[in-house]
């Protein structure tokens, strides 16, 4: 049972104060925070919103081992230690790793990853799906006795389902993913515990749905906020531009639904993903919307566009980590119905910059400081 969110409008002087909701601290349950330089930023951001964070291990070199994992964990924690940040921030933050997938992966990583303590999950790219896949699975049943030690040893399968054969349009790789691959993934390996992640199409929730308690999905801000005509209507809109795409409106609509219906089986998981502005407004393709340090305030505005800000406690709260088999953040944070303006940029690398989502725009909803 999700318990009802505190929410909040108070009264002075006969005026009536903008409503809040205090939520027990949220987690994200995807999220790029890449490595090296890019750390000394996302961190940061994603230490002020949230306390775990399962960080995907799309590195150069991709994160492929439990050794390797540990390495880069000890990385982010260094880069949260030297953040210009408040210290409650720096001791809750909790990194959660993943490996990386690959044709090679054998069971004895996975019986490591399952030693470590600090292996979560292992995230399987479609080879060229998106951003550092080039090493992703070529053949997935191939991949059959690792989904065995995986389904031993309870390691969640996080997936990018997208099929990525040329000749599939970019907007049906998602349902023929699902059509070709998931679905028979699901009968062979039951036990399996399985995200779907930043699902975009209500073929994806209707998948979902229709599976056991063992299916999952994640959904990002920008999907539940925008459709393709966001990214292309009046001349491409680069920030909108993600993988998988933005769809049509009547899948903005769904997840909108599913979001909001307090189903355990949908939870925050923002995607949030650095690329240097410059690398973004160009005609290099690069696909990611940065969302880490206003995802809080861009998920309330999402769910009270449908009357639903009551649900967002168990999406960003409790469900994810019902699902992992975590136990629910003990401290909290505080939404208010005040409006924030979006910055321009942020420093990023160097002399570099980095555009948010909704960059220079104003959300009805922000972060209230203690």
């Amino acid at each position: 049972m999700t318990s009802t969110p505190s929410l909040t409008s108070e009264t002075n002087d006969n005026q009536t104060a903008p409503r809040q909701i205090i939520l027990p601290r949220p987690d994200d349950w995807h999220i790029h925070l890449r490595d090296g330089d890019s750390l000394k930023t996302t961190v940061a951001h994603a230490a002020q919103s949230f306390n775990r964070a399962i960080c995907m291990p799309n590195l150069v070199p991709p994160v492929k081992t439990a050794k390797e994992a540990q390495a880069y964990r000890e990385r982010i924690l260094e880069a949260l230690q030297q953040a210009d940040i408040e210290d409650k921030y720096k001791q809750s933050f909790d990194p959660r790793m993943t490996l990386y997938l690959t044709d090679t992966t054998t069971v004895t990583d996975i019986q490591q990853a399952a030693e470590s303590g600090v292996v979560q999950a292992v995230k399987l790219y479609p080879a060229g799906a998106t951003t550092n896949s080039a090493d992703g699975v070529t053949n997935l049943s191939g991949r059959n006795d690792v989904f065995e030690a995986m389904q031993k040893y309870g390691i969640p399968l996080l997936i990018h389902g997208e099929a990525t054969d040329s000749h599939i349009d970019i907007f049906d790789r998602e349902k023929q993913f699902i059509d070709t691959t998931l679905n028979s993934l699901v009968i062979q390996f039951p036990e399996l515990k399985i995200v779907v992640e930043h699902i975009t199409t209500g073929d994806a929730a209707d998948f979902v749905l229709s599976q056991n308690e063992h299916v999952a999905a994640t959904i990002t801000p920008q999907h539940l906020l925008f459709n393709r005509n966001h990214l292309l209507v009046g001349g491409v809109k680069p920030h909108f531009y993600c993988l998988p795409i933005l769809k049509r409106q009547q899948h903005q609509q769904v997840l909108l639904d599913v979001a909001t219906s307090g189903n355990p089986k949908f939870f925050l998981g923002t995607d949030s993903a650095p690329h240097a502005t410059q690398a973004k407004e160009n005609a290099c393709g690069c696909a990611g919307c940065y969302s880490a340090s206003i995802a809080l305030p861009l998920y309330a505005t999402a769910f009270d566009s449908v009357g639903k800000i009551d649900r967002l406690e168990g999406f960003a709260s409790r469900f994810g980590a019902q699902f992992y088999g975590l136990p629910v953040n003990e401290s909290s944070i505080t939404l208010v119905n005040e409006p924030m303006q979006v910055p321009s940029s942020y420093p990023y690398m160097h002399d570099q910059s980095l555009t948010p989502l909704m960059a220079d725009e104003t959300l009805p909803w922000s972060i209230k400081s203690n």
